[in-house]
């Protein structure tokens, strides 16, 4: 049996989740390291063991120069449209941390060159992979509550202090606030639950004093008809994370409250539904995608919906994320 020779590009924390996850994928093997950071490279490095692997200071020189099948993109949101771009035309597959890129237009480029390149693209929102919203999307589609009328997506999370000096609040690097980093995957959920369709925004956001955007409220209007709403809260106390949806239909309703699940039909009691078994992950997935085992997750087509509608909520609240120019 074939075995995936994965390289990493960015070795910080969210590099350290996929090589944990990788543990558990007997077809693949981290081969390949590089970040311009050897501090960084070395604490992956130790903590999972590689001492075998190979480590750059640049990316460019590790496609060049090591036999890599595919790359896990772990860097700040600026460098994914440059560093995914290289590395489809060096003929890898790629796996990219959230979000896809920064713009709608690179995404669109991403996806026509890996098609170009015949590779796959894949983006790494692991909750489609989490049997809560596995769940609530299975039951939306089979019409638990009925047609949907209202959703709601919420998270609290002390994002502007615990994230304060780092390069997620620098534009130039993260390529917005909160709403484009940890807000990226509360989108995710709510359009991938659903299938709806955001036809029209109305948005408000505030800086908070920070650099970059911290707090964004956002009225959507979906083209099947739904209204829904979009609060991402980065200035709350210390250590807070609150993570809720509601999904309202004709016959009935969808409660997530951090995870606890209730479901609330019509003229009936409220019950906890018994949750499908996750059975993958973005990076067994992706491999497995490669050896032609299964579909991928979460493809690019899927992720630029994601940014069209975070795009969507800027330019509806009037804000224009600081971005670095793209090389052409």
């Amino acid at each position: 049996m074939a075995t995936i020779r994965i390289g990493m590009i960015g070795t910080g924390n969210m590099a350290h989740t996929h090589a944990q996850r990788l543990r558990q994928v007997g077809d693949a093997a981290v081969v390949a390291l590089a970040d311009p950071s050897e501090a960084s490279r070395e604490k992956l490095r130790q903590r999972f063991g590689l001492a075998d692997v190979a480590e750059y200071g640049d990316y460019t020189e590790m496609l060049r120069n090591e036999t890599v099948d595919a790359v896990i993109i772990c860097s700040p949101h600026t460098l994914h449209f440059s560093q995914a771009r290289d590395a489809l035309s060096a003929g890898k597959h790629v796996l990219l941390e959230k979000p896809m890129t920064c713009t709608s237009s690179e995404a669109e480029q991403l996806i026509a060159h890996a098609k170009r390149a015949g590779k796959l693209l894949q983006v790494s929102y692991q909750r489609h992979c989490v049997p809560q919203f596995m769940y609530i999307r299975s039951a939306i589609a089979g019409g638990a509550i009925g047609r949907l009328t209202s959703v709601n997506a919420t998270l609290y999370q002390d994002w502007k202090d615990a994230q304060a000096g780092t390069w997620r609040q620098d534009p130039k690097l993260s390529g917005g606030g909160m709403l484009m980093d940890s807000g990226s995957h509360i989108i995710d959920v709510l359009l991938w639950t659903t299938g709806l369709t955001p036809e029209s925004v109305v948005a408000q956001l505030d800086c908070q004093q920070s650099p970059v955007e911290v707090d964004s409220f956002s009225a959507i209007r979906f083209a099947e008809g739904a209204i829904g709403s979009l609060n991402i809260v980065g200035k709350t106390n210390r250590k807070c994370f609150e993570e809720s949806y509601v999904f309202v239909g004709e016959e009935g309703a969808i409660f997530c409250n951090n995870g606890k699940i209730e479901l609330r039909r019509n003229g009936e009691e409220p019950v906890e539904p018994v949750l499908p078994a996750a059975d993958t992950d973005p990076d067994r997935n992706f491999v497995e995608a490669i050896l032609g085992r299964q579909e991928l997750l979460v493809s690019g087509e899927y992720a630029l919906k994601v940014l069209r509608l975070t795009e969507a909520i800027y330019e509806a609240a009037g804000y224009s994320p600081e971005l670095p120019a793209a090389r052409p």
